[in-house]
């Protein structure tokens, strides 16, 4: 299936109802993986996975989507805060492009300006020591982005 910049509303039309949305934080050495509940309402960190080569990474994600009910895959989109899309962003498009052609789940965008920024002042208010930011920062994002598209959902 084609990635999309398709609204999210409209790109749930064609998923089954029962099925998870998995949020996605794409970074260059992890990928921080969150998943919703089978109602759409709450965004939950799930994991988050070392990268190394596209193909083990995408069979990871892939795995974790069939475990885990997926029915759509939202990928947040680092745009540049004048909304302009630089080198991170299409290394995401292009993540997106590889992984469509392995799995008939629909992927989507989300744009995801400042969710670590957020979740690490978040941590650091809440006094949690820099090793263990680092163990939780990027599943925290990937919720923080699929809340937020929760969110516009309602």
């Amino acid at each position: 299936m084609a990635t999309s910049d398709t609204p999210l509303k409209t790109a749930l039309e064609a998923v089954p109802p029962m099925s998870r949305l998995m949020g996605l934080d794409l970074g260059s050495k992890t990928i921080g993986i969150a998943t919703s509940d089978l109602t759409r309402q709450i965004a939950t960190p799930l994991t988050t996975i070392a990268r190394k080569k596209f193909t083990q990474d995408a069979e990871q994600l892939l795995a974790l989507a069939a475990r885990e009910s997926v029915g759509l895959f939202v990928l947040g989109l680092p745009v540049n805060m004048d909304g302009t899309e630089g080198p991170r962003c299409q290394s995401t498009r292009a993540f997106a492009r590889n992984l469509a052609k392995l799995t008939s789940i629909p992927i989507t965008f989300w744009d995801e300006r400042l969710s670590t920024a957020a979740v690490e002042r978040m941590l650091i208010e809440a006094d949690t020591s820099r090793a263990r930011r680092d163990q939780v920062i990027d599943k925290l994002a990937a919720a923080w982005l699929l809340q937020a598209a929760l969110d516009s959902l309602r």
